[in-house]
């Protein structure tokens, strides 16, 4: 199948069977959706997990041609035909990678078996339009803070609703080390084009496959209020605002993030006629 944006995205692969494409937000890399979904799939063998570094992040090029989300589009469109060709698989969609996600199941209905997004954009995806609540910090640790080095510590308190050890060493595991390794002249570019031709939710139709919505009530990045609005074209969906966590709920709610992403598996295995 000829290519569209001769784009080769770097990738991790874990497991076999069942495909099941992660695609991580704005920045980061895939270290953030292999950590938190690798615990998850540990309780749940039987599945093929695809982790892309999205164009101009992590490992993967974004070439001038890469120059807005249209085109960030396609290179994963071009991954799926090269990784996954046209066997049904799951997806899951983290911030920007969830409103990629969204477009792909517009693109491809009877591909995805199931989507899950972990804090999607809502109706808007400029973050000086959405609707978000005021920057809360619920479980402040001034002494951890002051243990840390100064710009992990920056950045960390920029984000945490949760300020604990542990919260500190995946926010620096799985979310900073992608951060610092972002191609910034290219997310600048890309970010001149952000939003798709075909913007969701507009041209979401409904997708009537198992579907899971998280948002984070301290969420302030992209909030948990816009995101309800998605309801009607999801039919099948569990929507879920988690309090004390914000735009990174997987490390600050982690045992309803795994609970409710593994209720969201079995509910797919069911319709596919899978053992959950």
């Amino acid at each position: 199948m000829p290519e569209r944006t001769s784009v080769t995205l770097h990738f991790v692969e874990r497991g076999a069977g069942m495909p099941v494409l992660a695609l991580h937000g704005w920045t980061p890399d895939h270290r953030l959706m292999l950590g938190c979904l690798e615990p998850v799939f540990a309780q749940r063998p039987g599945y093929r997990r695809l982790y892309p570094d999205l164009p101009g992040m992590g490992e993967s090029p974004a070439p001038p041609r890469i120059a807005g989300s249209d085109d960030m589009l396609a290179a994963v469109e071009d991954f799926i035909d090269d990784t996954i060709g046209a066997e049904p698989f799951l997806l899951v969609g983290e911030s920007y990678g969830g409103y990629l996600a969204r477009a792909l199941v517009r693109a491809r209905p009877r591909q995805v078996l199931g989507l899950a997004l972990i804090c999607p954009p809502g109706r808007n995806l400029e973050k000086s339009e959405r609707l978000v609540p005021e920057r809360q910090v619920l479980r402040p640790d001034p002494e951890l803070l002051a243990s840390l080095d100064a710009p992990l510590a920056e950045e960390f308190a920029d984000v945490a609703v949760v300020q604990t050890p542990e919260t500190v060493r995946r926010f620096r595991d799985e979310i900073l080390a992608g951060l610092h390794l972002a191609d910034t002249a290219a997310m600048e570019r890309i970010k001149q084009r952000w939003q798709l031709a075909e913007h969701p939710p507009e041209g979401d139709g409904q997708f009537d496959r198992p579907s899971l919505i998280l948002t984070g009530r301290q969420d302030d990045s992209t909030g948990y209020l816009e995101q309800f609005a998605l309801l009607p074209h999801y039919p099948r969906a569990t929507y879920a605002v988690l309090d004390v966590a914000g735009h990174n709920l997987q490390i600050e709610q982690p045992a309803l993030f795994d609970a409710l992403m593994l209720e969201w598996l079995d509910r797919v295995a069911a319709e596919s006629g899978r053992e959950g």
